[in-house]
């Protein structure tokens, strides 16, 4: 393919399996992350929070390869627990990660390829940015920002021959997982219900897709000839669920959530 591609967030999980996809294909991968990977002479260490390193890293691979063709935004986390029992302190960097190193890596790539009249970004949701997660609040929050981020980025950048799309993962079976960070303050207050719902969703994500089948969505997504839409459900049953939002009553998807999540 010989593609620039740029992954944040790429040295495990669905960013790791994407890499590796990614470079069979013949695509030149630059993997941004905080981790280290020594090994790989394409990786850069920076937190994508950090919005001038994230600038000069994104500037040195356009000083060595004189383009980007692709930039998937993949770098993200979790957090757990009540919402009114949420250190703000946590759900502050939620969102600096989630939202808007997202945005510091678009800013970064936009000019050259609004220049170029090419390219494309691709930014990884989730199925919960549709469906708001009990006792997963923030996380919800971030995930349907990045939705609504992609779909004015996707109308604001389309004359310039850039491409925007999102890929919602349902669960999968990580290490984002273990890497969640879980609080279960006030569950006495809540019944206990805390620690059920995050039991729950955590068995669901083990029990889950592996990283390369939801790999080779964002892949096709990224590399596919043509347009292509805002939004991309990973696999039937979340494609299902997206589609049922769509047409059930607010009140049925709501009580629907509370069965799976909330009791």
């Amino acid at each position: 393919m010989d593609k620039v591609v740029i992954l944040t967030g790429g040295t495990s999980g669905i960013g790791g399996a994407t890499v590796q996809q990614l470079r069979a294909a013949g695509c030149r991968v630059y993997e941004f992350s905080r981790r280290g990977a020594p090994d790989d002479p394409f990786h850069t260490s920076v937190d994508v929070t950090d919005g001038a390193g994230v600038r000069a890293a994104v500037d040195a691979v356009i000083a060595k390869e004189g383009r980007v063709d692709v930039l998937i935004n993949n770098a993200g986390f979790g957090i757990s627990g009540a919402m009114e029992f949420t250190d703000p302190a946590d759900a502050h960097r939620l969102m600096e990660v989630n939202l808007f190193g997202m945005d510091n890596a678009i800013r970064a790539v936009l000019p050259h390829m609004r220049a170029a009249r090419s390219g494309r970004i691709v930014n990884i949701s989730s199925v919960a940015g549709v469906f708001a997660i009990p006792f997963q609040a923030w996380y919800s929050i971030s995930k349907a920002a990045v939705r609504s981020l992609t779909m004015a980025l996707y109308n604001e950048v389309a004359p310039y021959g850039v491409q925007v799309a999102s890929v919602m993962p349902g669960d999968i079976k990580t290490g984002f997982t273990a890497a969640r960070k879980k609080s279960t303050a006030g569950d006495d207050a809540y019944g206990g219900r805390i620690s059920r719902s995050v039991a729950k969703m955590e068995k669901d994500e083990q029990t889950g897709m592996s990283p390369e089948a939801a790999a080779r969505t964002i892949v096709r997504v990224a590399l596919q000839k043509g347009r292509v839409k805002p939004y991309y459900a990973i696999g039937l049953p979340y494609k299902l669920l997206v589609f049922l939002d769509n047409i059930l009553p607010c009140r049925a998807v709501r009580w629907l959530l509370y069965q799976l999540y909330g009791k």
